[in-house]
């Protein structure tokens, strides 16, 4: 049984989903995925475009988890900077990597073209603002510069601009950096299509088709799930921050946190103006970062750290509700339409992760909150990876899972350095 959306703006306001298989019965493919997100749906779409017999299982239906419930914003690159890539994995790997996810939009960008994906996207670009001076002089400057050395025609914001662009108070962000490769979607509108571009190139999508027993079987590995069962030469796991115990040990490499959206009622038409007249995504520096754009029917989308794991209730949304007041004054207490909530994967150097567990069966996790275009890249890293290509050739380290020490005092954790990078971004607002 496919288990319901949970309810969201995007559950609300997505393109209709294409009819997914049932599984029943044994099927042999080439390949096996096991999730039906931004990861697994890219996988199978690269690999089937390969001419790869490709399966895909997901316990509910595909977006049903993060890539369902994000933002729908479309970051180009890593947390980290390309100068700090160079400098952790050399000249040549660390510059493979730049380029890599220096072109993930463009990569999302061009499957929704070459494909028609019915998702609103908006290649306007992508603003990063700055919460006080020194984080605009310490991480925004030089990350702009960085970017604008290699070409990207990245433009560095001051206080005016940044709040011209936003539509914000003045005061509300000390700057700011427009990168130009960025963009905005119906993150559901896009796994949808996704799941239809694989199914189109050839591969089958299980929705309903939990994956609950894995093991090797001579030179195939078998999936066991409720009604059927699947053979494959390789399996890629693709189920980032909802993993489980499917591959022993998988899960304690990633920290799921909790990310909680706000949407309001369509704005009026002079608001609805007046915020992010050039249609951006925005995020800001802090920690616990504030994230927002307008979805394609005028309302303000708004996200940040949650106050409860699952089902939070409009009640819960105060704090983002005060934070859109404070930056956006002529919204005032606009009443709201959606709150919803989903799960991020945090690797501990917040980088994406991936990884051959055995022969035959890789992974990649840990998005560290830029999924949409970095799961995107990372399916078609599992893909090559997949069809033969040496880990020498991917450009990406291919690394041993290393699990988090004491990684059952996660939750406690969280909270703890949820207190502790509260406390100093508001310090550095102050600076």
């Amino acid at each position: 049984m496919v288990q319901p959306l949970p309810a969201s703006l995007w559950a609300a306001s997505a393109s209709p989903a294409p009819e997914y298989a049932t599984l029943q019965g044994e099927h042999v493919v080439d390949v096996a995925v096991v999730g039906a997100g931004y990861t697994g749906l890219s996988a199978a779409l690269h690999l089937a475009q390969g001419g790869r017999k490709v399966a895909v299982l997901e316990s509910s239906e595909p977006g049903w988890g993060a890539s369902g419930r994000n933002g729908g914003q479309i970051i180009a690159g890593l947390k980290h900077d390309p100068d700090r890539l160079e400098e952790a994995w050399g000249k040549d790997l660390g510059v493979r990597i730049s380029n890599e996810f220096g072109g993930s939009a463009d990569l999302v960008f061009s499957l929704i073209d070459r494909y028609g994906m019915d998702c609103h996207p908006r290649r306007s670009g992508w603003i990063q603002a700055a919460h006080g001076k020194m984080a605009f002089e310490s991480m925004i400057t030089p990350r702009c510069r960085q970017w604008a050395a290699r070409g990207i025609g990245s433009r560095l914001l001051d206080q005016a601009e940044t709040a011209a662009l936003i539509g914000s108070s003045s005061d509300a962000y000390h700057g700011g950096w427009l990168d130009p490769r960025g963009g905005v979607l119906q993150p559901l509108s896009y796994a949808r299509g996704l799941a239809r571009a694989a199914m189109q190139e050839g591969a089958a999508i299980f929705a309903g088709a939990a994956a609950l027993k894995l093991q090797r079987s001579g030179e195939l590995w078998e999936i066991e799930t409720a009604k059927g069962r699947l053979r494959a030469g390789r399996v890629i796991l693709a189920t980032n921050a909802y993993t489980g115990d499917l591959w022993r040990g998988l899960r304690r490499t990633i920290i799921p946190v909790t990310s909680f959206q706000a949407a309001t009622k369509p704005l009026p038409p002079r608001e609805r103006a007046s915020i992010l007249p050039g249609g951006q995504g925005v995020a800001d520096s802090r920690r616990l970062l504030l994230y927002f754009r307008l979805d394609h029917e005028g309302r303000l989308v708004m996200g940040g750290r949650s106050p409860v794991d699952e089902a939070p209730s409009f009640t819960d949304a105060r704090t983002l509700q005060a934070a859109m007041s404070r930056i956006f004054p002529q919204v005032g207490s606009m009443p709201l339409d959606f709150v919803w909530s989903g799960k991020v994967a945090i690797t501990k150097d917040t980088m994406p992760h991936l990884h051959i567990l055995a022969p035959n069966l890789y992974t990649a996790l840990g998005c560290n909150g830029r999924g949409v275009a970095t799961c995107t890249v990372m399916g078609r890293l599992l893909a090559r990876l997949a069809s033969d290509e040496s880990a020498d050739d991917i450009p990406f380290p291919v690394t041993v899972p290393d699990p988090i020490t004491l990684h059952g005092f996660r939750k406690l954790a969280v909270f703890t350095l949820s207190k502790y990078y509260g406390a100093l971004d508001r310090l550095e607002a102050r600076t």
